[in-house]
């Protein structure tokens, strides 16, 4: 008679437990996911931090996407965050848009520029000067993504306001086919005009210069920020302070970018792990990290 009441005792008991124990086990293994855009800043700050959280016991899923695509995505409740939203300017269409379904966690760099850019070699200074060099460029600005918000501010505003759109045809393709193209023009000492923004690691690499914008159309210096759907602080609290806590200057993003983008796809998480291994990188990344 005694075997029974301790046989059910024992089994109410693990019963009781294990609503505890998966409560705790997903507190362990809380899921985040980040959106994230073939932008070389985005690339190297999103695999950094998808190493961070997952030090700290966060399951980080990471969805590439265009920019219209993460942040619809945010507005949906999709994606829980993204780490490249240039302000008040390249992404002011989509914040207009979906900014009541976001959350603005912080700026982490705050001289962000678009550009349209040449090798030093190449003997144009100014954005008008183009004009008068059509044939030397072939009558091509070499463009990336469609949806990049630097693409409609340079075809909505910039090619009309001087000039450009009747000499020039603004080539749509990628960050990283934007990318080989300047680099087979660098190669070959041709002369090249790209979509370029700063911070990227292609100034130092191919000694590039911003040809200068007189009427400032491209806008005042920006922001970068770290955005979260709506409801992030709320379900994100600790990970909502650490990216409030975020900040990088140029000398420590750049070496990010540098060793990332060298890394061939599916590496990048093991370029991260390079760059922390200086001591300095681990301290300023632990700054952000605060208990």
């Amino acid at each position: 008679m005694s075997f029974i009441p301790k046989r059910l005792a024992l089994f109410l008991v693990a019963a009781l437990m294990l609503p505890i124990l998966a409560a705790c086990g997903d507190d362990e293994k809380q899921e985040v996911t980040i959106g994230w855009i073939p932008w070389d800043e985005d690339v190297a700050v999103t695999f950094l931090w998808a190493n961070l959280l997952e030090e700290e016991g966060y399951d980080v899923n990471l969805e590439l996407l265009d920019a219209g695509q993460v942040f619809l995505g945010l507005s949906r409740g999709d994606i829980d965050v993204y780490l490249d939203t240039w302000l008040p300017g390249t992404h002011a269409e989509y914040w207009d848009q979906f900014g009541a379904e976001l959350e603005d966690l912080g700026v982490w760099y705050d001289n962000a520029l678009l550009a349209y850019a040449v090798p030093d070699y190449v003997d144009v200074q100014t954005i008008p000067e183009l004009n008068d060099n059509v044939d030397l460029f072939g009558g091509q600005i070499i463009g990336i993504e469609p949806g990049a918000g630097m693409m409609g501010i340079a075809m909505n505003r910039l090619n009309p306001g001087y000039g450009l759109d009747a000499n020039y045809e603004l080539v749509e393709s990628s960050t990283p086919a934007m990318l080989a193209e300047l680099e087979r023009a660098v190669g070959s000492q041709d002369p090249i005009v790209v979509t370029m923004w700063q911070p990227h690691w292609a100034y130092d690499a191919y000694n590039l210069r911003n040809l200068e914008d007189p009427e400032n159309l491209w806008g005042d210096p920006e922001q970068i920020h770290v955005t979260g759907r709506k409801g992030f602080t709320e379900d994100f609290p600790e990970l909502a302070e650490w990216f409030g806590n975020f900040r990088m200057d140029d000398d420590a993003l750049f070496s990010l970018e540098a060793l990332v983008v060298a890394a061939d796809d599916g590496d990048e998480p093991a370029a991260v792990e390079q760059w922390l291994e200086d001591d300095a990188n681990r301290e300023l990344a632990e700054s952000w990290i605060t208990d």
